[in-house]
Parts: structure tokens; C-alpha cells; sequence
């Protein structure tokens, strides 16, 4: 039965339900927003400008994204809620038109050793599910293929009621998994270097263990030379096999050293515990200075870095293992799932074969599915992340991006532009944090946030099209079709380090010399093998000064002053002048306020509620003792000089009574870096992305090298402050330094003196030399991608 097209001789009046076609934000304060008042229209693509701590994700990810997960969490019931993060309301007076909000942001996924791209995606659980299906022989359930699960297995018998009775009964369980016995999944062994533990010359009253903490007579030597295991005046190359076995690998032993309870344990578990279970990052530095010597990680001789046993291994499809499969790059993978065809797993397959093809179309097929996630940067992780969106048939929801184009070619930015035009087109709101004009020259709508950062920004200053912000007369709208051009005379180079044979990943035996004493740019598409070859090939240490994309961490009590190591001089300076100790000016030592303990707030914790914070009463917020505040250096109290920004406390320090020359370096150092209006104390929880990138450069650029190598110094930062990190890229090579740069950011590479191109593609179809000269040169042949883009970039 067909149905014939209604006609109404009047047009109806349009439905109440069609009326909310705006998501509107009124009085928002949070962070350094002020009062902003903006209405964004619904289903199309929205992008927030503005200087690097502006106020954009303040207000996109901060009161937007934040507002909606907290009123959906509000729809569970309470006992749910208990299980979930607890979120507080934004500082907003309206938030009106909300819809569910997706977040796809630029945290890196877990570092965990297991963590890997096929487990962070679904992948992964599919393969294993594939093979435990198809795979010959047959060895068992998906565990039998995870690198996660161990295989046990166990007896014995049970006891329960029955009938009245209690009745044994002898039960036995088996599990099958894929872990290999020796690394436990990790698909890497370390071992530690005795060597470094210990000077096998002497005794252990002559100081033989040279392990931090364990030297100079502290209850970590004493715990040893007192146990009684062994002489502690027989140097360590005479000990017996026994007394070496206790001394290296007793288990756990309860006993007393001078009249107090302590436990002994061999000294190889004993470091594996305290010093080796933590994270590098959280290590002190003479701790990781000792763990980077002693500990070496080695692929795993038994299962060959695949993480599985050999059971897993030996299953397969068309003689390939899931060992093999999750090896192979994915647009490889993507072909082999392709070519399968068995039509009692097809859904499977199917399925398997859309996250596969979304890696690829996302620009991620140069992936593997064994590479740790660990390894990925913040615009790979982001990618992998929206891949679970892609075919998603979810409409009329809010997407919200940061910065998606972060680590993506010119090349690849037309294929992230495609991506969010489509979630678009689909009939979703699409917010997007971005500061390349290529992303900003698609939006439907644009909102700039400044005027500047910090206190300077909040407010909004532009709200429109993208022609209107061309006119509009705001930063962004000035440099917003801003061009570097091509330098005419380039630096000659010093010197020239050589690179021979590279093979990191996917690199292919690459020759290369990098001219020293000029601004190098590594450049290339995503996955072309840049990182390999500058970390791989030129490690940090002696005379190289190493910045990568690693995010900081900090908490609400990490603020820059303590960060960059700003705060041991000024507390000195503080303590020699008033002649007491410096840990008086430490919130965290013992001049906190003791009702706040040194945080300024009070946290009231409400269980499945949002938190309460509330200013201390006692402090006023300073997190300072009444006492301590009477201590002035300069006229100034710490509190006054924490409450300063870079710009004031460079002048304070900078002459007269206050002059401090160690903390005025590291000042003028933030202030070179473009962070002069940021305070000394306020948290680092409250940077924006580009900021901590900043904060992090600054602190590196005080280690003494020769050699500086940045991994994508402009990400996070807006078309005006990419002008002043070519001036001070300029500085540093003006001051005899070699400067090396991986990045992808047009203005960058025109303001090169030499650029080396690797290519063509990404994965297997990159890893080669492609181009190495000056700018002018590679905008004249346009050879490469990236010299098409850059002559387009340049006008030529």
C-alpha cells in the first residue's frame, strides 16, 4: 500500500519542540571566565579561538561538557551515583539547551606497560573472539589468546550446607590464558645490574651497597649489616652461596635490629618494591638517575616481545597467529579481516572490519595493534579515541573536540576537517577548541575568547562568522591570515651530527646529518617516522636537552613557583633576610596553615554528592601561618609574592632589596616563553595545554646542552604566540645553541635554516628521506607533501 504526500493548503505552524535550537550560557565564572553570556546554535560546528589560556576550555569543557555529565550522572540513582566520579556544578547562572555531551580530549591513555592500541579500542576483544573460533587448533575460550589473563589452575575440596547437612565435596577449576609465564604480559624483562647495586670489593661496614638511601650508616645499611645473615666485615665476593642468597633474595623475615621490630628482605625484592613498582615520572631525581643505570629492559627471549604464550601463538587463521595480526600495521590487518570469509562469525568480521577501516580513514592506519598506548601522542591518542564515534548511529548530541588537529600534517588536517563536517552533517553540535585557521575556516559559527591570557582574557570578544572574524578586528581576527615567508638568507651550520642507518619502528636504514648551530625541522605526515629518528637517534643526556610531548603532572597544591624550582630560592632569600628557616615559607612544610594544611580550602567531602569547597577561615586562603605572614622580604610578605605574576616578580627580584639572581633567571625564563602574566601560585590543575607546554620548555631551557630537540613546541599555541617561540627559537641559536625541531606548523618550517622531510607516507610507506635542504628550496621543487603545503602556505 502505498502513501500518498500529505498537502495542507497552509503551512503549519512550527512545532514547539523545533524552538530549541540554541545551547545558551549565561554568567559563566569559572577559572578566569567573566560573566560570559553566549548562545550557541545547535547541529552545526562551532569553533572557540583565542590566545592559549584565554578562557576556551574553561568554558567549552569546564561549564559546557561538565554541566552535562554531572546532570546526566544526576539521572542515576543514588546508590549508582556513589560508584561514580563526583562532579561539582560549574560557576554559571544558566546553562540552558544542554544536550548529551561526548568529550574527545587530548589525555593520553594509560600508560600502563599491558595497555596497548587493541585493548584501548575494541579490537582487540574481537580478534581474540575470532580466533577462538576459527583459530586451528583449537585452545580454548578469548582468554586463551589475552596477554591479561594468566593461566591457573587449582583443587581441592568445599563445604556448604545442603538439606540440613554440611556436605563436602571435591570440586577443580582450569583457566586458559594467554599470558606469557616469563614477562606476565609485558612483552619486556628487566633486569637489574648488580654492579650498580653494590661494590662487591668491599664489605657492608666499608659502605658496599651504593644504592640511594642505603649509604651512610641509615637503617636501610643497618638493616643489612646487622641481621646476622652473613660477617658484614667479609667483602661481598667472598660470601658463600647461602649468605649471597640472603643477601640478594630472602623472602620477607620479621626480626629486631637494636631492640625494634622491622621486617628484612633481600636487597634485589627490596628495590624491586620501593623504588621500581612507582612511576619514573613521580621519582625523585637522584632516584630515576639510579634506576635509568641499574635497571635494563630487554625484549622477552620467550615469547619475543608478542606478550603470549605458546599456546596462543601456535593457534591460527591462514597461518597467521593473533601474535602476527596484532604486528601487522592495521591497514595490513584491514586486508587479512577482508579476505576472511565465514559466514558463522560474519557479524563479527563485519564489525572487525569497521574499526579497522576507521583507523585507517581517521589517518591512523600506520599503527600496529600491539604498539603500547603508552607510546602514542596527545593527537594520536585523540584520534584513536574518536574512532568508537565514527559509525556511531547516536544523533543530536554535542561533541566536544580539543584541539584535534594537534600532531596532524597539513595533509592530514583536510582529512580531520572531513571528519567533523560529518558528525556534523549527521545532525550533531560540534565544538571545537582550535587554533589552525585551516580547522577555524569550516565553522559554521566562531566564538574568540581573549582579549589576552589569564587574568587579561575571559571575556568574549568576537562572535560569528569567519568572515566577520577576519574584520573583527580581535588577535586572532588580525593574524588569522598571517604568513610567514620563506627566510632569504639562512644561517651556515657549525658543525654536523650524523645519523647512519637509523631502523627505529618503522624507519628504513635512514642516513641523515642534522646541521648543528642552525634551526633544523624535522618535518613529515603523521607516522612518518619524525620521533623515531630525533628521540632514537639522538637520546638526551650529555650535552642534549630533550623536550617531548609528555604531559606535566601536578596537583591542586603544584603551581609554577614549585615546578620550575622557582620557590627554593625565594624561600632562601625569605629565611636568610629574616633569619629563620626556609621551611617556614614552604604551605606544604612548616609554615602551613594547620587547619587547611597548607591548601588555602577546606574540601567537605558529601559521598555521592559534589564536594564542598570552602575558603580556610583561619588563612583567608594565603595557606600560610598568622606568624609566618610576619616575615618580609622587600616589603612583601610570601603569600603577596606568590599572589604576583612573572611580569611583577621579575622586576621585584630584579633589583633593590629583593634582588635574588637565581629566582630572576628562572623568571625571565616564563617571561621568554610568553608566561608573564601568570601568578607564581596559581595551580597547575587550572593551565591550559598550551600554557603547561610552555611551563615545561621554560624549566628545560635552565639544563646546560648544546643541543635542544622539541617534539611539536607550537602545540596548543595561537597564531600570535607562535610569533614569539620563533623569536625565542632565534635566541637560542643566536646564543651558540643547535636547535632541533619536529613540527608540523607551516610558519615553523618557513623560518628554518635546513628541513628534513621523511616520508612519503606513514607506517611501512614512510621511514625514508625524502627531502633534506633549506625552505626555499623545498617550497622551489615541491617534491614532497609537505612542500606543496608550504608553497601553498608561503604564496608561491
Amino acid at each position: 500500500m502505498s502513501m500518498a504526500p500529505r498537502t495542507d493548503p497552509q503551512s503549519p505552524a512550527p512545532h514547539v519542540a523545533d524552538s530549541h535550537d540554541l545551547i545558551r550560557v549565561h554568567g559563566a565564572r569559572e577559572n578566569n571566565l567573566k560573566d560570559v553570556n553566549i548562545e550557541i546554535p545547535k547541529r552545526r560546528l562551532t569553533v572557540f579561538t583565542g590566545v592559549s589560556g584565554s578562557g576556551k576550555s574553561s568554558l567549552v569543557f569546564d561549564t559546557i561538557a561538565a554541566e552535562s555529565q554531572r546532570l546526566i550522572n544526576e539521572t542515576y540513582s543514588a546508590f549508582v551515583q556513589g560508584f561514580m566520579p563526583t562532579l561539582a556544578r560549574p560557576e554559571v547562572d544558566v546553562l540552558d539547551g544542554l544536550t548529551t555531551v561526548i568529550t574527545v580530549d587530548q589525555q593520553r591513555l594509560g600508560a600502563d606497560p599491558r595497555s596497548t592500541v587493541g585493548t584501548a579500542t575494541d579490537a582487540n576483544a574481537m580478534l581474540r573472539i575470532l580466533f577462538s573460533r576459527l583459530g586451528k587448533p583449537h585452545i580454548g575460550s578469548p582468554k586463551a589468546f589475552s596477554f591479561n589473563v594468566a593461566s591457573i589452575s587449582g583443587a581441592g575440596a568445599v563445604t556448604m550446607e545442603r538439606g540440613g547437612q554440611t556436605v563436602k565435596e571435591r570440586r577443580s577449576f582450569s583457566i586458559t590464558g594467554g599470558m606469557c609465564p616469563r614477562c606476565e604480559g609485558r612483552g619486556s624483562v628487566s633486569d637489574l645490574d648488580l654492579r650498580q647495586l653494590y661494590d662487591d670489593s668491599k664489605s657492608l661496614s666499608e659502605g658496599a651497597i651504593t644504592v640511594p638511601g642505603y649509604t651512610g650508616g641509615g637503617w636501610n645499611s643497618r638493616l643489612y649489616s646487622e641481621s646476622g645473615f652473613f660477617d658484614p666485615d667479609k667483602p661481598i665476593r667472598k660470601f658463600t652461596k647461602k649468605e649471597l642468597h640472603d643477601f640478594l633474595h630472602r623472602e620477607p623475615t620479621r626480626m629486631k635490629i637494636a631492640g625494634i621490630n622491622m621486617t628484612y628482605e633481600g636487597l634485589i625484592p627490596r628495590i624491586q618494591r620501593s623504588m621500581l613498582a612507582k612511576e619514573r615520572e613521580g621519582m625523585q631525581p637522584h632516584i630515576r638517575e639510579f634506576v635509568d643505570r641499574a635497571v635494563t629492559f630487554t625484549t622477552c627471549p620467550e615469547c619475543d616481545g608478542t606478550r603470549l604464550n605458546e599456546g596462543a601463538r601456535s593457534s591460527k587463521i591462514k597461518r597467521i597467529s593473533i601474535a602476527d595480526a596484532c604486528a601487522m600495521q592495521i591497514s595490513d590487518l584491514a586486508e587479512w579481516v577482508r579476505g576472511l570469509d565465514e559466514p558463522s562469525v560474519a557479524p563479527l568480521l563485519t564489525a572487525l572490519q569497521q574499526t579497522l577501516d576507521s583507523f585507517v580513514e581517521i589517518g591512523l592506519g600506520y599503527l600496529s595493534l600491539d604498539r603500547p598506548a603508552g607510546t602514542l601522542s596527545g593527537g594520536e591518542a585523540q584520534r584513536v579515541k574518536m574512532i568508537r564515534h565514527l559509525g556511531s548511529s547516536l544523533t543530536d548530541v554535542t561533541y566536544v573536540f580539543d584541539e584535534p588537529t594537534i600532531g596532524l600534517h597539513p595533509h592530514d588536517i583536510q582529512r580531520m576537517n572531513d571528519l567533523l563536517l560529518r558528525l556534523r552533517d549527521k545532525g550533531n553540535t560540534v565544538l571545537v577548541v582550535e587554533h589552525k585557521p585551516e580547522t577555524i575556516a569550516i565553522a559554521d559559527h566562531v566564538v574568540d575568547l581573549g582579549p589576552g591570557a589569564g587574568t587579561a582574557g575571559g571575556t568574549v570578544c568576537f562572535e560569528g562568522t569567519v568572515e566577520g572574524l577576519r574584520t573583527g578586528g580581535t588577535i586572532t581576527g588580525r593574524h588569522f591570515d598571517d604568513r610567514a615567508a620563506v627566510k632569504e638568507s639562512v644561517r651556515k651550520p657549525t658543525g654536523t651530527l650524523e645519523i647512519r642507518g637509523a631502523r627505529t619502528h618503522n624507519l628504513q636504514g635512514v642516513d641523515v646529518d642534522i646541521p648543528l648551530g642552525v634551526l633544523a625541522v624535522v618535518t613529515g605526515v603523521a607516522g612518518s617516522g619524525k620521533s623515531s629518528l630525533v628521540h632514537g637517534s639522538i637520546p638526551a643526556g650529555e650535552g642534549v636537552v630533550s623536550v617531548d610531548q609528555a604531559a606535566i603532572r601536578g596537583s591542586r597544591r603544584s603551581n609554577p613557583a614549585t615546578y620550575t624550582g622557582l620557590l627554593d630560592p625565594i624561600r632562601k632569600a625569605f629565611a636568610k633576610v629574616n633569619g629563620v628557616k626556609p621551611a617556614l615559607f614552604s604551605a606544604n612544610s612548616e609554615g602551613a596553615c594547620p587547619t587547611c594544611n597548607g591548601a588555602g580550602v577546606i574540601y567537605t567531602d558529601l559521598a555521592m554528592m559534589a564536594g564542598v569547597a570552602t575558603t580556610c577561615e583561619e588563612c583567608e586562603g594565603k595557606r600560610f601561618q598568622a606568624s609566618v605572614l610576619d616575615y618580609h622580604l622587600g616589603g612583601r610578605d610570601i603569600s603577596e609574592v606568590l599572589a604576583m605574576s612573572v611580569t611583577e616578580a621579575e622586576e621585584f627580584f630584579g633589583a633593590g632589596e629583593a634582588a635574588t639572581p637565581a629566582a630572576h633567571r628562572i623568571l625571565t625564563r616564563l617571561a621568554d616563553v610568553g608566561l608573564g602574566y601568570l601568578t607564581l601560585g596559581q595551580p597547575l590543575t587550572t593551565l591550559s595545554g598550551g600554557e603547561r607546554q610552555r611551563l615545561k620548555l621554560a624549566t628545560h631551557m635552565a639544563e646546560k646542552g648544546g643541543v635542544y630537540v622539541l617534539d611539536e613546541p607550537t602545540a596548543g599555541l595561537h597564531l600570535a604566540d607562535v610569533e614569539q617561540l620563533l623569536g625565542l627559537l632565534d635566541r637560542l641559536v643566536d646564543a651558540g645553541k643547535s636547535v632541533i625541531v619536529v613540527e608540523h606548523h607551516q610558519a615553523v618550517m618557513a623560518h628554518a635554516d635546513w628541513i628534513i622531510d621523511l616520508g612519503p607516507g606513514a607506517g611501512h610507506d614512510g621511514g625514508r628521506l625524502v627531502f633534506e635542504g633549506t625552505p626555499a628550496d623545498l617550497v622551489a621543487s615541491r617534491s614532497t607533501l609537505t612542500g606543496k603545503h608550504l608553497a601553498t602556505y608561503v604564496g608561491s
